[in-house]
């Protein structure tokens, strides 16, 4: 099977790929970082009646006049407003949030009075009509639509389909991801470790990218490089509905590598399983009925490389998620040597100057198997296959992997 380029595998690997149609319904408390699945219409108008903006006095324009002294005739605070009419020549204390009493058109800040006693206030700078009245409705309306499908509840999102009355916020489900590492020499972390055997860290990072992106994880552990003990996990991850299963390791075409086989034992449909990238050339995609099919390579950078440019953005599409745009501009801090037939995602530092430009340096160690170098790095420099030699302020493109 031919090297695929990376643009086509993610085209292929997105097709298709949408949220489920069946939202679940969720407690307002509980939608924060969720995403709206359907249009959310407002239950009440905000405000609901005409409310101070300021503590003053409820008065009328047209009396109060700088000198003016007006009676006071009550108080309006929030929750308890004044119960009547404003009397001609008066004025009602009223507080941030209270009705505006029937007869005052305009609030004048306690700043621009002086209280003279119990019973008057002396207005010193003349009022202004309308001043410091929020008006009923001026936020939202009831039935308008205040928030649309595919919002990200972000903490403004949230307080407002709170104020407009709802309870329960109808949600995108999260996309099920199972997560599968695969091998006889993979230990769990914690566990002893016996000659030729080794931890099994990509699992967790590639569950922390997943379950960021948006995914709900499903933890199948390690399978053993036995067909019972694939076709178990299978079982598993079917049984628990898994939209996405996710193997670690084994997917080549090796004597122990069983990944690929089991699955197509099973009916898999594979897509591709090279793609001209480096690292990371043999990633398999296929769909085993509805479950979407990701055989990540076993070296850490190569499965958190590719778990970057195709999982994460196929969890964001699946959880109605904005997709990812991670990637950036910016220029070399070092010189690189032409590129062959491979698309490279050099592990890089990155820094920015006064101006804003970003400047990515690749990392010395570029060795797929280096997990301290990805753990250091902040992006991934990408040079595109048969790249030209490049030197020190040459553009390029970066893929952030943190700020």
């Amino acid at each position: 099977m031919a090297l695929m380029p990376v643009d086509e595998a993610l085209e292929r690997i997105l097709d298709g790929a949408v949220p489920s149609d069946k939202p679940e319904l969720l407690q307002l408390a509980e939608s924060f970082d969720r995403v709206l699945a359907r249009d959310l219409v407002a239950l009440r108008t905000h405000p609901p009646f005409a409310a101070s903006a300021m503590d003053g006095y409820a008065v009328r324009a047209s009396e109060a006049v700088a000198g003016a002294e007006l009676a006071l005739q009550g108080e309006a605070a929030a929750g308890h407003g004044f119960d009547g009419v404003l009397a001609q020549g008066s004025a009602i204390r009223i507080f941030t949030g209270a009705p505006v009493p029937e007869g005052a058109d305009t609030i004048i800040i306690q700043e621009n009075t002086e209280r003279l006693n119990d019973t008057s206030v002396r207005i010193n700078l003349a009022a202004e009509p309308g001043r410091h009245i929020r008006h009923a409705g001026v936020d939202f309306e009831k039935g308008r639509t205040g928030l649309e499908a595919g919002r990200l509840l972000d903490a403004g999102a949230v307080t407002f389909a709170a104020a407009m009355n709802h309870a329960t916020l109808p949600v995108y489900k999260k996309p099920k991801v199972a997560v599968l590492a695969t091998g006889d020499e993979l230990r769990l972390p914690g566990q002893e470790l016996g000659p030729g055997q080794i931890i099994a860290s990509n699992t967790f990072g590639v569950a922390a990218l997943a379950r960021g992106a948006g995914a709900e994880i499903i933890d199948l552990g390690i399978a053993e490089d036995r067909m019972a003990s694939l076709d178990a996990a299978l079982d598993t991850a079917i049984t628990e509905g898994a939209d996405v299963l996710v193997t670690i390791g084994g997917a080549s075409v090796g004597d122990h590598d069983l990944v690929q086989k089991a699955l197509k034992a099973r009916g898999m449909d594979l897509d591709f399983w090279k793609i001209a990238m480096r690292p990371g050339k043999p990633l398999m995609a296929g769909r085993l009925g509805a479950l979407r099919v990701h055989g990540l390579p076993g070296n850490p950078a190569s499965s958190l490389v590719c778990a970057h440019l195709f999982l994460e953005p196929l969890i964001a599409r699946l959880a109605g998620r904005p997709d990812p745009k991670r990637v950036r501009k910016a220029v070399l801090g070092a010189e690189l040597p032409a590129n062959d037939v491979r698309q490279d995602y050099l592990r890089g530092e990155l820094t920015e100057d006064a101006s804003g430009t970003l400047t990515a340096t690749p990392m010395p160690k570029q060795d797929s198997s280096l997990m301290k170098v990805f753990a250091d790095a902040r992006c991934l420099i990408i040079r595109p296959p048969f790249a030209a030699a490049a030197r020190p302020g040459d553009p390029c493109e970066v893929l952030i992997l943190r700020d």
